[in-house]
């Protein structure tokens, strides 16, 4: 019998003000049933609750939402309502009270600079907001995780090679694309998919850019639950963590250099603390 692990983290200074709900980070990949019951527990859905599905990262939004619907199904009966926040649909009221008093909230994978560009300045950014600060847990995969963090990676470079590869060629200084995200992690960057598309690169970039953030890589299948300054880790990868460079310096080419990072990696069954 295989067990799977959760791991409580103590994380302070890291959270939006006034949050009273929870995050649910996935790194992409596959949803295991181990990373779906955790996300479920994390909702603790009542009878009466309903789950909003937001697939405004996906190229095909229905198809996005009948994959997560099919794998929420067997775990709940409540009322899944798709709310794809086109350009005709950001002022709804209907959509939007739907939206603020959702328990779960799950944004699907794509492409994340898309799904800003539907939400940022509109009335859904504040309505996951306050759905989370009243409650709710707000749920990402892939580039629904990206979205979490203020400062987003969009995985776009900005020198040499500019075409979009899985992770960078070149570990360069002012390389890194970011975007504003939802900004539910104040002072965090996420990256998905992380040792599996070997991100390591991408994320010294991203740490070179805010040295005092600390960059947190979430790996195919497995989750960071974050919820009043704890985090938990669900799944069977593992998240990478790097924080505090010192003596950041480039070279006359522009290729970063620094003395010391401090860096972890974390499998199931153990915790760490971020201070």
């Amino acid at each position: 019998m295989k067990w799977y692990f959760v791991v409580l983290i103590t994380f302070t200074g890291f959270f939006s003000k006034a949050q009273k709900g929870s995050l649910f980070i996935i790194g992409g990949g596959d949803r295991t049933p181990a990373v779906m019951q955790a996300m479920m527990q994390t909702a603790a859905l009542g009878k009466a609750d309903h789950i909003a599905i937001l697939p405004m990262s996906g190229a095909e939004p229905d198809t996005s939402f009948y994959y997560i619907s099919q794998d929420l199904k067997p775990l709940c009966s409540n009322t899944i309502a798709m709310l794809n926040f086109t350009r005709d649909k950001v002022n709804d009221r209907q959509w939007l009270d739907s939206l603020k008093t959702a328990k779960l909230i799950f944004i699907t994978g794509g492409d994340q600079s898309h799904f800003m560009k539907a939400v940022l300045h509109t009335p859904v950014f504040d309505a996951i907001h306050e759905a989370y600060k009243n409650g709710a847990t707000i749920a990402g995969t892939s580039a629904g995780a990206a979205v979490m963090s203020k400062h987003m990676v969009t995985g776009n470079q900005l020198r040499g090679d500019t075409v979009y590869h899985s992770t960078f060629d070149r570990i360069w200084n002012k390389n890194i694309q970011f975007e504003p995200g939802l900004g539910l992690l104040d002072s965090v960057i996420i990256d998905q998919h992380f040792v599996v598309r070997s991100r390591y690169n991408r994320m010294m970039s991203a740490l070179e850019a805010y040295p005092s953030y600390t960059c947190i890589g979430i790996d195919e299948s497995t989750a960071i639950i974050v919820h009043a300054g704890k985090i938990t880790v669900a799944g069977d990868s593992q998240v990478i963590v790097m924080k505090q460079p010192t003596n950041i310096r480039a070279n006359k080419d522009g290729l970063i250099q620094f003395d010391d990072v401090l860096m972890s990696i974390y499998t199931a069954g153990e915790y760490f603390k971020i201070q």
